[in-house]
């Protein structure tokens, strides 16, 4: 253990002794008219472009981001997924979390250090602004990379629908609730197609695509030449579905996994949640033209959207030639064998920093649906987590002891008698603050359980991610979590570290992290429709030591704390 921990932090010292630069930009959010999938719609722009810009920086680099809300009647904040924000908890960009939303017409500016190398993204983190297009891809490179490849290409994945995300918002909340459906389509780089197929040719389909020069919805093919390697830096941000990633006739090899390195493996696809970001190793064979399909398919929900594609493009394919085979053909969705499968073959490469050999705290979390009167919502340990407008982070900064929401739920919850194979025997929960207190320095485990939904024998797919940490994923287990038991199990040896991890059907998920970082950090299911009913509890961290951290007044403009610092500049 002292010699891994001596490696990671001679590591972490190269990194940052590198030469470090402030990347600096002024992003302006706006709505814009846009064809995603060939279909007019309305998507959140940042300067005057979707999917928002791409940000490139070294680890150790400071990234200074001038945000000016050009919407008209909303707020934005923005969420930089996968960045620990250490020493910068106020620019983690999460509503009525860490900040209040921007106001339309004002500037905020977040400021923080990328401190790891890996491939991030950023996201809307304000109601459902995620589902509307504002997000984007967030590389951050080292000056000691330890992978070798020629070149590199993003891609970052999404779904689409066409109904306006503030109708989306409406319909979930309303009582009793409309479901919004699977979504239109599935988008590679913020570009799909509805209602007409790339591969139609090869069934004689007459709803074949057909693109005009600067066609928004035009794909974008990676052009590759022979016998080279390259990085694909893979994304997920979908607001609801699950998915899986293969290219025809050419393996994938699995070497990085939420900005973390992993044991390298090959696959013919893989499946990616949620929030889950990726780095694979694609080599390209010895043919100088050739034209594959890269296919994304649904998985973990009954599919009702067709596959998004683009090409592999050997650079000297003539223009005028097509993909022979058919795309590959996305899994069964509901064949979690296979989904396991690929996840269990997940493992921290050498030299990663292990988990400590016990826990201090073990906090079991169980995710259900529920009701609270008409309305339906998602439920952990029977409080539906309602985020409330004056900050956690504030509230606890100005120690506004008169906070109601600053009221935390019970750490030890018991399901000895919860039945998690039926429905809820009682459907009622109630609302609640949904935030656990945890002291600096100790070790959490976190079991989180899945159970039946509410009102048919199903379990749903939670891809869960915790702002402001990595984390150890020390195992998987179907049924219900057997404390005293099951610890028995734990991978202790080479756990991944990660930021996101999946919750399956009926199941339950391990892991353990350090609370190392001040602040107050959201721990939610990252299914847009899933958090904005309820899915997601807080950690409020080392808070005695939030109150001695320099945050710019500027986040706390709203609510309480705009009120003690009213109070505060009156002589």
């Amino acid at each position: 253990m002292i010699r891994v921990l001596v490696w990671w932090l001679v590591t972490m010292m190269a990194v940052h002794s590198a030469s470090a630069e402030v990347k600096e930009y002024t992003w302006e959010v706006e709505y814009k008219f846009w064809w995603p999938d060939c279909k007019e719609s309305i998507v959140m722009a940042i300067n005057g472009k979707f999917p928002g810009p791409t940000i490139e920086a070294d680890a150790g680099d400071n990234v200074t981001i001038h945000v000016v809300n050009k919407l008209s009647t909303e707020g934005v904040v923005i969420h930089w997924h996968g960045i620990h924000q250490k020493g910068t908890p106020w620019a983690d960009g999460a509503a009525g979390v860490t900040q209040c939303p921007i106001n339309p017409g004002e500037t905020f500016t977040y400021s923080f250090i990328v401190d790891k190398p890996g491939t991030y993204f950023y996201h809307g983190h304000y109601g459902m602004q995620r589902s509307a297009g504002l997000y984007g891809m967030m590389i951050v490179k080292s000056p000691n990379e330890r992978l070798k490849y020629d070149e590199e290409f993003s891609l970052l994945l999404s779904d689409w629908w066409h109904q306006s995300i503030h109708a989306q918002e409406l319909a979930l909340s309303s009582a009793p609730m409309r479901w919004i459906g699977e979504p239109q389509s599935l988008l590679i780089n913020g570009r799909g197609q509805f209602n007409c197929s790339q591969a139609a040719y090869l069934t004689n389909g007459n709803n074949q695509c057909t693109f005009k020069e600067n066609d928004q919805c035009a794909p974008h093919t990676l052009r590759v030449e022979p016998n080279k390697v390259y990085r694909l830096r893979i994304a997920s941000t979908t607001a609801l579905v699950s998915l899986n990633l293969a290219i025809d006739e050419h393996e994938l090899e699995v070497v990085e996994a939420d900005g973390n390195y992993v044991t390298p493996f090959n696959v013919s696809d893989i499946d990616i949640y949620s929030g889950d970001t990726y780095s694979v190793l694609l080599r390209t064979n010895g043919s100088i033209s050739g034209k594959y399909w890269i296919s994304v398919g649904v998985r973990g929900r009954k599919p009702n959207t067709a596959q998004a594609l683009t090409m592999l493009n050997y650079v000297k394919s003539p223009e005028t030639d097509r993909p022979a085979n058919h795309p590959p053909a996305t899994p069964q969705w509901d064949d979690f064998v296979r989904s396991k499968s690929f996840t269990d073959k997940i493992f921290a490469v050498e030299g990663t920093l292990s988990p400590p050999e016990k826990s201090d705290i073990q906090l079991i979390l169980l995710n259900t649906q529920n009701k609270i009167g008409n309305y339906t919502k998602w439920a952990i340990n029977n409080v539906s987590l309602t985020v409330p407008v004056t900050p956690y982070l504030g509230s606890i900064k100005y120690g506004l002891k008169t906070a109601e929401h600053l009221k935390s739920p019970a750490k030890m919850f018991t399901m000895d008698n919860y039945d998690i194979m039926k429905p809820p025997a009682n459907p009622n929960t109630i609302k609640g603050s949904g935030i656990y207190s945890l002291a600096s320095g100790k070790v959490v485990d976190v079991i989180l359980q899945n159970a039946n939904v509410l009102n048919k024998i199903d379990s749903e797919i939670h891809p869960w991610h915790l702002h402001g940490h990595d984390f150890w994923v020390l195992g998987y287990g179907d049924g219900k979590f057997k404390p005293g038991v099951d610890e028995n199990t734990y991978n202790l040896k080479n756990p991944p570290l990660r930021n996101t991890v999946v919750l399956y059907p009926y199941g339950w998920t391990a892991l353990r992290f350090v609370t190392d970082n001040p602040g107050v950090w959201f721990f939610h299911c990252h299914i847009e429709p899933h958090l904005h009913m309820g899915m997601g509890v807080l950690f409020a961290e080392a808070v005695d030591q939030i109150d001695k951290s320099k945050i710019p007044h500027e986040a706390f403009g709203c609510g309480l704390t705009r009120e003690w610092l009213i109070k505060q500049a009156r002589p």
